[in-house]
């Protein structure tokens, strides 16, 4: 079975040619927490159509409204491992 989880990405990052905020990389939001950005799991949904509909709501809700193009919906495989290994920390 597949999931849909849709995030939203308040930008504080300093990734931007002038140390401005980087939204977009191309057409795939950027997403950097170790330079500032706010990730935020909005829900998760049993298809891409009703997460798209979450999303469609979510832009006209304050705080969403002022990055209305920072969304990601990302699909998983329940009861897949998506990180198989380890970590180092830095």
């Amino acid at each position: 079975m597949i999931v849909h989880l849709l995030w939203h990405v308040v930008h504080h990052n300093e990734a931007g040619t002038d140390g401005t905020a980087l939204h977009l990389d191309g057409e795939t939001v950027h997403i950097d927490e170790q330079d500032g950005d706010d990730v935020k799991l909005l829900g998760v949904y049993s298809t891409r159509g009703k997460a798209e509909e979450r999303r469609r709501r979510a832009r006209l809700v304050p705080g969403f409204a002022e990055e209305p193009d920072c969304f990601v919906i990302d699909a998983y495989t329940i009861d897949e491992d998506e990180w198989s290994g380890g970590f180092v920390r830095a």
